[in-house]
C-alpha cells in the first residue's frame, strides 16, 4: 500500500522560528502520538524512533531508522524506514518539508509518500490511508498549536498528486 501526500499549513511563527522547530527531531516526533521514544544516533543526520499503533486487529511495534537531510536552510527531507517482526509488517515513509515566509508568517509545505506492506496490509489500503491521513492531520494540528496557526488557513490543503 503506496500513498502520497502534500499538504501545507499556514503559521503566524517567523521562518527562523518554524525552522527551529522542525529541526528538532524529538519536538517533533512529541507531536506524534505514535512516536513512543526517538534515540539519537549519529545527530543531526540520524536518529532511531519507536513507532507504536494499532491497525484493526493489529498491535503495530516498529523501530525506525530514520535520517534527515538539509539541503538547505528552508528545505528538509526526512526518511524513515523500520519493521515490525511480530506482525511480519514494513514501513517506509520519504518526506521533504519545505519553510517559506508567507507575509507575516511562514507556511510550512510537507509533501512524501509512505508504503506500509506485508501483513498489516491485508487490511486494505482504505484503512491505512485514514490512519496515514489522521497522523498527518496530528503533525499539522500540533504544529499550529506551537507555532500559532493562523485561522482557518491553519487546516491542511489538500494539494493535487
Amino acid at each position: 500500500m503506496l500513498q502520497e501526500f502534500a499538504k501545507t499549513i499556514h503559521l503566524a511563527a517567523t521562518p527562523d522560528a518554524v525552522w527551529d522547530a522542525v529541526n528538532d527531531v524529538h519536538r517533533v516526533a512529541s507531536w506524534l502520538s505514535i512516536v513512543r521514544e526517538v534515540r539519537d544516533v549519529e545527530p543531526p543526520g540520524r536518529y532511531a524512533a519507536l513507532l507504536e499503533d494499532r491497525l484493526g486487529p493489529f498491535a503495530m511495534r516498529a523501530d525506525l531508522d530514520l535520517t534527515v537531510e538539509r539541503p538547505d536552510g528552508r528545505r528538509m527531507r526526512v526518511g524513515a524506514r523500520g519493521e515490525d517482526r511480530q506482525v511480519a509488517s514494513r514501513i517506509a515513509a520519504t518526506l521533504e518539508l519545505a519553510v517559506n515566509p508567507d507575509g507575516a508568517g511562514t507556511s510550512l509545505a510537507v509533501t512524501g509518500r509512505y508504503e506500509v506492506t506485508g501483513r498489516v496490509a491485508t487490511l486494505g489500503a482504505g484503512a491505512i490511508r485514514k490512519k496515514g491521513d489522521k497522523i498527518l492531520q496530528e503533525f499539522f494540528d500540533n504544529a499550529s498549536k506551537e507555532l500559532g496557526g493562523r485561522g482557518p488557513a491553519a487546516q491542511p490543503v489538500e494539494s493535487p498528486s
